[in-house]
């Protein structure tokens, strides 16, 4: 970052504070999250930031003592899977105990920050929300490469919560959603296999037989697809793989097993190739060939979602 990052950020912060909005802060790297926190805690001596829900997305690299200064802050992390796709990358080029603990989520719950989970979709991952859960169990990436030692991987019932309860601080909707009680809105699942006793390597592979926004059924398969009066329609656009193969992942239940380049594309989440991540879909996945710079890894902005 340039070096008038900290004035230019302390006068944006400032105006934040005045007039108690929130705001997040995407960083990849902890290089960025600990010079921000410079600045938020200058902020914070005469303009105290409690009540504000404030957080850092990613954090894939932030260093134990930049995890104690979001807690003592009252700050909080947003971490999503974009590990998951692009694991095999970061070990070759940092190595295997650098990606032990990227990002550190055990260490974050563990000291009390607040911490959620999410996917980073539509431009780095996919929208999935069950590979993402796998992710936080298994430390597997999609390409099954074992990168998270089971020290630093998550319960399945922590990582749920990470999905559910733990994202209503983040969107200020604490007590109005996340849990299945009285008084919180019934936007709920009925999945088609148990996620607490299930095979680790099935989690990714979980669906919905049944989805209920504000208590109204808004989709059913299986034995509730009687209940499905308004089907949605189908994948847009036309080239969408999910009309080829019938939903996230179904190609592997076909035949027509699609290309190599196809699966870039599906697993990706940008669909096509793009000038702003920086990457050759079909060469990276076809080859094998490892990114060659930081742009092609993390993106043209640093995390190829307008992030440093």
């Amino acid at each position: 970052m340039p070096g008038e990052m900290e004035g230019e950020l302390e006068a944006v912060v400032r105006i934040l504070v005045q007039n108690k909005w929130p705001w997040r802060l995407h960083a990849t790297y902890d290089e960025t999250i600990s010079r921000a926190l410079d600045v938020f805690e200058k902020v914070n001596q005469d303009m105290p930031l409690d009540g504000l829900h404030w957080f850092f997305d990613h954090a894939e690299t932030i260093s134990e003592r930049s995890i104690d200064r979001v807690a003592a802050l009252g700050g909080g992390i947003a971490v999503q899977h974009r590990m998951a796709y692009q694991g095999e990358y970061f070990v070759e080029r940092y190595g295997t105990a650098a990606a032990e603990a990227t990002p550190p989520v055990a260490r974050m719950l563990a000291k009390g920050a607040r911490t959620s989970a999410g996917t980073d979709a539509t431009r780095v991952a996919s929208y999935n929300p069950w590979v993402a859960l796998s992710w936080l169990v298994t430390g597997r990436t999609v390409g099954g490469l074992r990168m998270t030692p089971q020290r630093n991987c998550l319960d399945r019932e922590t990582a749920l919560r990470m999905w559910t309860e733990n994202v209503t601080w983040f969107s200020n909707e604490e007590g109005k959603k996340g849990r299945i009680e009285v008084g919180q809105l019934a936007d709920l699942i009925v999945p088609d296999r148990d996620y607490f006793s299930c095979a680790e390597a099935e989690i990714a592979d979980t669906t919905s037989d049944l989805t209920i926004v504000g208590g109204k059924v808004v989709y059913g398969a299986s034995e509730f697809k009687s209940l499905d009066r308004s089907p949605p329609p189908p994948a847009m656009p036309d080239w969408s793989p999910v009309r080829s193969f019938g939903g996230y992942g179904a190609w592997k239940e076909t035949s027509a097993k699609p290309s190599l380049k196809m699966q870039a594309m599906q697993m990706c989440g940008c669909a096509n190739g793009c000038a702003v991540h920086g990457h050759d879909h079909a060469r990276a996945w076809s080859s094998g060939l490892p990114v060659s710079s930081l742009k092609d890894f993390w993106g043209a902005l640093g995390c190829a979602c307008w992030a440093v």
